[in-house]
């Protein structure tokens, strides 16, 4: 049986929100293995001058734990 665990993170992109999330989960799925999934939680624009200029996603990312390796029986 498999054990999952979640961690939230932040992304951004100058061109969409569907761009930030795929920068997130790309970035997240090259430091940690086993990426299942994610949920986007929030999602908020910044305007500079009137005009959008980053799209920022808030989303909870869930990923499978490895099996702990079985310990090595020392020798006598």
């Amino acid at each position: 049986m498999g054990v999952a665990k979640i961690s939230e993170i932040s992304a951004s992109s100058k061109k969409s929100f569907e761009d930030a999330v795929r920068q997130g989960i790309k970035r997240f799925a090259s430091t940690v293995n086993n990426v299942e999934g994610a949920w986007v939680k929030e999602q908020k624009v910044v305007v500079t001058d009137g005009k959008i200029s980053q799209y920022r996603v808030n989303m909870m990312v869930t990923f499978v734990l490895n099996d702990p390796k079985p310990a090595k029986k020392k020798s006598k």
